[in-house]
């Protein structure tokens, strides 16, 4: 068995590939897409006077609020170019939450599995790993444009 294929068991709850399939893609979502390459990136978040920006690399991009700019943080992060966003603006915080603990808590299981490498051997693992958690994140699909609407509306 490699090493990397131990740290989805080792997560478990805080996988984060298992978080986007049970608790974003579950409801309704809209796609989202970042013009980013598909690896490890440094995303920040901005405070401007036109609103808040999710800065990576040399790229800007506009988000609604807070809580939208930390749950796609996650995703910049990983360099997943394509994902979902939940249509309900209330359930977005709750899920930026818990992908950032997820995000933490993997790259601390990383960093304990790796111990023993040298530098260079540590890196490939790590990218290794992040590469496991977009492939997975990139099987589940960022799903539709625009959610599907398939309520009945009556005029009287």
């Amino acid at each position: 068995m490699s090493r990397s294929a131990g740290v989805p068991i080792q997560l478990i709850d805080n996988w984060i590939p298992t978080i986007y399939r049970e608790k974003v893609r579950t409801q309704r979502t809209r796609s989202y897409a970042l013009e980013i390459p598909s690896r490890e990136n440094i995303a920040e978040i901005l405070y401007t006077l036109l609103g808040i920006e999710l800065k990576i690399g040399k790229s800007r991009f506009a988000c609604p609020d807070l809580a939208a700019a930390r749950y796609m943080r996650t995703f910049a992060r990983l360099g997943c170019p394509e994902f979902a966003i939940p249509y309900d603006i209330t359930k977005t915080s709750v899920i930026a939450d818990e992908l950032e603990t997820a995000w933490q808590r993997t790259l601390l299981v990383i960093e304990e599995d790796a111990t023993d490498l040298s530098m260079s051997a540590k890196a490939r693992y790590r990218n290794k790993v992040l590469k496991a958690i977009r492939d997975e994140i990139s099987e589940i699909g960022a799903g539709s444009a625009m959610p599907t609407f398939d309520r009945e509306t009556r005029r009287k």
